[in-house]
């Protein structure tokens, strides 16, 4: 009877557990700090950069700033801007512009490749601006967040995507980094109660057999 009490209370808490949290799928913004990516403190509309910074732009599914993807490919200014001469009274911003993966695109779309462009704007120029000098058009909702780079995606901004759908949507990546993030809580606790009762019905056996 123990056994059993208990493998009834480890199912009540493993039934009690959270399942994966949804993602969100967006354009999240970057700096690059020397040979790194960090997460933008500030949203392209008010970030200023300086002459020879590097940005990022990166389409993809992520719960949180945390779990974000990062923006793949050459991230590197000269010779990003290498055929870009300085000008007198302007800035160049180096962009890197990911268009994410496959598994991350609405089910109707494919992204385009990674690219790179080099902004020649004013100098008190945002981050924004130097993004609409190359990659237009430019898509925004009513809250001005960043809904399409250069026309992609043609539809939502921001959505919430739900694990199964994630489930549905994901495909194996070649590189192996960013793909099904493992197996779910419910997953688990069907292996764990199966091992359990097993283990239960063995100890029951014993008992009646002595």
């Amino acid at each position: 009877m123990a056994v059993a009490a208990f493998v009834a209370a480890l199912l009540g808490v493993l039934a009690a557990a959270p399942s994966q949290a949804a993602g969100y799928r967006y354009w999240s913004f970057w700096d690059r700090d020397g040979d790194t990516w960090t997460y933008a403190s500030q949203g392209p509309g008010t970030a200023r950069p300086e002459d020879g910074d590097v940005q990022g732009f990166r389409f993809s599914v992520s719960e949180n700033s945390k779990e974000a993807a990062k923006p793949r490919g050459p991230a590197d200014f000269k010779k990003i801007c290498a055929s870009t001469p300085a000008e007198d009274g302007r800035k160049r911003v180096g962009l890197v512009i990911d268009f994410g993966l496959p598994k991350d695109a609405p089910h109707d779309e494919n992204p385009p490749a990674p690219r790179t462009a080099c902004a020649q704007v004013a100098e008190d120029a945002t981050s924004a601006d130097a993004l609409a000098s190359v990659a237009k058009p430019l898509r925004y909702d009513s809250k001005a967040l960043l809904c399409a780079i250069d026309g992609y995606p043609r539809s939502g901004c921001g959505e919430q995507v739900s694990h199964d759908s994630l489930n549905t949507e994901r495909q194996p990546e070649a590189d192996g980094g960013e793909g099904d993030r493992g197996p779910s809580v419910g997953l688990i606790a069907g292996a764990v109660a199966v091992a359990l009762l097993g283990g239960a019905a063995f100890w029951q056996a014993r008992r009646r057999r002595g």
